[in-house]
């Protein structure tokens, strides 16, 4: 387990995880370094498909090319449909975390978190707050992570 992960399996812990969509892409390499020399713990790289929300922003080739810059972990957001298809691609590139949403999937949630944690990878699950924590809560014994959006 990474000193992240460990971090915050501790009661009361924070951990600050810049969202790399907030970067310069034109400066990417130095705007990664920058927030690493700054303390964050992880990078959070948003991955959105124009379906299941409305921007498109990047897959599976971008999260490799900053796994290959990066020295702290990545903790890949998956805001897409069928994200049980796509997070092997993520955890390839480089992801310490594939976290997806409960609303994306109608089913298999189970399936998609063993699949995730088969790979050698943390898994983690996004709740949006309109959503009574009740409809999850079968699943938070077999995840790494909840994040509950905000904006």
């Amino acid at each position: 387990m990474s000193s992240l992960f460990q971090r915050l399996n501790e009661k009361g812990a924070v951990a600050v995880a810049p969202s790399v969509l907030s970067a310069d892409f034109t400066r990417l390499e130095k705007e990664i370094h920058a927030v690493e020399l700054a303390g964050a713990d992880c990078l959070h790289l948003d991955v959105m498909d124009g379906h299941f929300v409305p921007n498109i922003t990047f897959g599976p080739m971008i999260v490799d090319a900053i796994s290959r810059i990066a020295s702290i972990p990545l903790f890949t957001h998956l805001m897409i449909s069928d994200p049980g298809a796509y997070a092997p691609g993520f955890i390839k590139a480089g992801s310490a975390l594939v976290c997806f949403h409960l609303e994306a999937m109608d089913s298999g949630h189970e399936k998609t978190i063993d699949t995730i944690h088969e790979l050698g990878c943390r898994a983690g699950l996004a709740i949006n707050p309109d959503r009574p924590l009740s409809e999850a809560a079968h699943l938070l014994e077999r995840i790494d992570l909840l994040l509950v959006m905000s904006v």
